[in-house]
């Protein structure tokens, strides 16, 4: 965060103009405003500065629908999965240094390269922040270059508002057996999302911090702000105005992400209710997509479903990725989705990857109903910890469709 004496300047070269930000006392700035030698000086200085800052300004806004659909135009078919690894419980196991594992991480991606897929979903966490930003941003790092080698680019996740209300850094629970997703966590925690007096001093800074450091990496497809923002997470005790909180923290999130002026395009995922512009959307649908510089959905129906998904959509004359699909026993399938999606040019992230402590090949109703061994039918996941896919067939369709 810059210091509130900082007096922000700017140079210009030939080619471009960029803010540099010249820690200043104010002793040191007073004696340079007395030595102008009149006020004309001081107005001059604060109205190049007024200037020179509109392109900045003018950078934080949404990008217009023609950079969008020209930046999609640039990249192949996105297809990918929503991964974690088999090792990780959620996304704070993934990402801690005492359980950060770039090994099982490199084995995993280079399944995926081997199916063709050329992307992934990934989440973070704000505690992974306040813990050890620089170790954190390291490991970040780390990640996106073993991902690079196997021609994977990233679409991180930030905020989540999915499953556990109540995150705890440090050791993280074991699985419950046969439980979908039973230890992973929301970011941030339903305590901090309560108290927005916390919001500048503990999520502030790790939007700012996380996107700033990556913001002109090209191993960065896409910022997802926040997963399912007004998701109750019927599973655990919520509160009821949930939805309006996570409404107020995204508004606040989208601003911190758009002053880092990242040269990736921002996003976060309409996932219930009618999308089309006539229909009757909720606040939050409606802020979703009039921010997003690129639209992304999620849909676990059946083809006609997605179809119609699709087609609500296009009306926004932007590009239209889903972010969330596939769960086999819905009618979510890749037989019978990806080459929807790949016929209408729509990017593909299935959820689920490897078959481990996140335990997705249960299905959803786990959490209600008990199951005592491997279902007949996953509900998601390709492959099993050792490498072997759940359905050949898969596979080979997904080999087919990328290649």
């Amino acid at each position: 965060m810059l210091h509130s004496r900082c007096l922000m300047s700017v140079s210009r070269s030939s080619s471009t103009m960029r803010n540099k930000v010249v820690p200043l006392s104010r002793p040191r700035l007073r004696s340079q405003f007395l030595s102008a030698g009149s006020s004309g000086f001081l107005w001059l200085l604060l109205a190049c500065i007024a200037v020179f800052s509109m392109p900045a300004r003018a950078q934080a806004q949404r990008w217009p629908e023609k950079r969008a659909n020209d930046w999609y135009r640039q990249q192949r078919w996105l297809v990918g999965s929503n991964y974690i690894p088999s090792t990780a419980i959620n996304e704070l196991e993934m990402w801690q240094a005492d359980t950060f594992d770039l090994p099982t991480i490199d084995r995993e991606l280079g399944w995926a390269e081997n199916l063709g897929m050329n992307t992934m979903r990934v989440f973070l966490h704000n505690l992974l922040w306040q813990g050890d930003s620089q170790g954190f941003l390291h490991r970040m790092d780390q990640f996106l270059q073993v991902a690079d080698n196997h021609h994977i680019r990233i679409l991180f996740v930030l905020f989540d508002s999915v499953w556990d209300p109540n995150p705890k850094a440090g050791k993280q629970r074991e699985p419950k057996p046969h439980v979908h997703n039973s230890g992973w966590v929301q970011a941030p925690g339903i305590e901090l999302l309560q108290d927005s007096n916390r919001w500048d001093s503990e999520l502030k800074p790790y939007i700012a911090g996380v996107i700033g450091r990556f913001r002109d990496d090209r191993r960065v497809l896409m910022w997802d702000l926040m997963n399912e923002p007004d998701n109750d997470s019927a599973q655990y005790k919520g509160i009821p105005n949930k939805g309006e909180l996570a409404l107020r923290l995204l508004k606040e999130e989208w601003q911190w992400a758009r002053d880092a002026r990242p040269s990736q395009p921002l996003t976060s995922g309409v996932w219930k209710d009618d999308w089309s512009p006539k229909s009757q959307r909720s606040a939050m649908s409606i802020f979703q997509l009039e921010k997003s510089d690129v639209i992304t959905f999620h849909s676990y129906g059946p083809p006609g479903e997605m179809r119609r998904r699709i087609k609500s959509l296009r009306s926004y004359g932007r590009p239209i990725v889903c972010t969330e699909y596939m769960a086999r026993p819905l009618g979510s399938t890749f037989a019978s989705i990806l080459p929807l999606l790949k016929h209408a040019h729509v990017g593909a992230y299935n959820w689920g990857f490897v078959n481990g402590k996140s335990q997705t090949i249960y299905p959803w109703d786990s959490w209600e109903k008990t199951y005592t061994g491997e279902p007949p039918v996953w509900f998601h996941d390709i492959f099993r910890a050792d490498g072997s896919p759940y359905d050949p067939r898969e596979t080979a369709l997904l080999r087919e469709m990328t290649h």
